[in-house]
């Protein structure tokens, strides 16, 4: 068989080691230390993440959105609410997120339950947004079939006009995600695929660390 052949790329991981003892006793500080270190690093939008949800067929689905906060409760996102993600996301909660920072060699996978965000925090984060992407929100339909790319243009035309003279405020059918984790796992990539993982598990109101093989 012609064409590229994934398999001949090999990478030796030269990293120093990740032990327990190494960790944050609370998965969310031990995120945003690692968060931090990406974005030190001048790695490409560190706050990529894939968000994997399931439909009501059980036929998984994935795709990149943003994290747009992280706090004590667990990790945010915002998105269309009548967008096909919304609607797996109101038919079955339990998600999971995957962050590969692969310039460090290092691996976040977070599952958890998502719920909505608090009506005020949505209408707080969109007013911060660029003029531009605010009119976005209002003018696709998100993940509905579209004639034309033209038919999208004209819908952001008509909502400029519209929204010409005044604020852009946030449409009814945008909102923001929480996801609460129960477990947070902490991959970091060692040499001889001998990588570490340590992940974090949920139990009692507290947390257990374990280390999984790689």
């Amino acid at each position: 068989m012609s064409g590229v052949d994934p398999s001949a790329s090999r990478q030796e991981y030269e990293t120093t080691g990740l032990d327990i003892g190494d960790l944050e006793a609370d998965p969310i500080a031990q995120f945003e230390a690692w968060f931090a270190q990406a974005r030190e690093a001048g790695l490409v939008e560190p706050e990529a993440m894939t968000l994997s949800t399931v439909d009501e067929e059980g036929r998984a689905h994935a795709r990149y959105v943003l994290l747009r906060g992280v706090d004590a409760r667990g990790f945010c996102f915002y998105t269309n609410s009548e967008s096909a993600k919304a609607r797996q996301l109101g038919a079955r909660p339990g998600v999971a997120l995957t962050f590969g920072w692969l310039g460090l060699h290092r691996q976040v996978r977070i599952t958890g339950d998502v719920e909505p965000l608090p009506a005020d925090e949505a209408d707080a984060y969109f007013a911060e947004r660029p003029r531009g992407s605010r009119l976005g929100a209002w003018s696709s339909p998100q993940s509905a079939v579209l004639t034309d790319r033209a038919e999208l243009e004209a819908r952001v035309a008509e909502t400029e006009a519209r929204f010409a003279d005044g604020d852009v405020p946030r449409p009814p059918f945008w909102g923001g995600y929480l996801v609460r984790p129960d477990s947070i796992e902490f991959w970091q990539g060692r040499r001889s695929r001998l990588h570490d993982r340590l992940r974090y598990r949920c139990e009692n109101g507290g947390w257990i660390v374990e280390r999984l093989a790689p």
